[in-house]
């Protein structure tokens, strides 16, 4: 079930990218792979997946010991604490929620103790909801500004979670306008970022997200269907 359904999206990325004009092949597909066993994760890659998005340290500390993402590149997608950096930090890819300044200092300072150079995206709270965390849209400009002050940290671009939409094209006008952000920033060209990933759209949005100029999309229950929240 799991190789169909990574089928089944990704004939409609590869729609919704021609439908934009787009070249398919410059959206990648990240398998959010929260609350998913190291076999599920597995069946994923086996599948095709090249990205694995997972959302808890605990969880991504496992499923590292397991090998569950090999022949997968790893990203952190999830909400991470300033007092759990070391586990993640030099363990994935990308951190794609790097949302406020606090963390991303305690980042510097362990990949510089590591001797490493960590890829991050910047999270946006596009829609400033009090529930979410994330830079707010003013605010990103002076934090890319201030990035080469972080030479263990290269700023890859931006990440966003838009409010959830009530039907489709509500989210639009968000996702340009992370768009139109990562390119003002890329024009001023800042020291030590490159802004090639727009990491937007998942499950319920990610054709509207490939519409408006995503590069990444982040798709958890269309792939693995939807989570048991009342497991442990």
């Amino acid at each position: 079930m799991i190789a169909e359904n990574i089928a089944v999206i990704r004939a409609r990325m590869e729609l919704a990218a021609k439908k934009a004009g787009r070249d398919p092949k410059e959206i990648v597909l990240c398998a959010a792979t929260k609350m998913n066993d190291a076999d599920r994760v597995r069946a994923a890659i086996a599948a095709g997946i090249t990205c694995c998005g997972e959302n808890r340290v605990q969880e991504l500390t496992a499923k590292l010991a397991l090998h569950s993402y090999d022949g997968a590149s790893v990203h952190f997608i999830g909400h991470l604490q300033t007092n759990k950096v070391r586990q993640v930090v030099g363990k994935v890819d990308l951190i794609q929620s790097v949302d406020r300044m606090e963390l991303l200092a305690c980042i510097e300072r362990e990949a510089a103790k590591q001797g490493i150079v960590q890829d991050i995206l910047l999270e946006i709270n596009i829609g400033a909801e009090e529930s979410k965390s994330g830079f707010a849209p003013e605010e990103i400009d002076a934090v890319a500004a201030s990035i080469a002050q972080f030479p263990h940290c290269r700023l890859r671009g931006l990440m966003a979670i838009p409010p959830v939409s009530e039907k489709s094209g509500d989210n639009c006008r968000f996702f340009t306008e992370i768009r139109r952000i990562a390119v003002d920033i890329t024009a001023k060209k800042y020291h030590n970022i490159s802004m090639d990933i727009l990491s937007m759209g998942m499950t319920d949005d990610f054709e509207d997200a490939i519409a408006c100029g995503s590069t990444m999309i982040r798709v958890g229950t269309a792939i693995f269907g939807a989570r048991d929240y009342g497991k442990k």
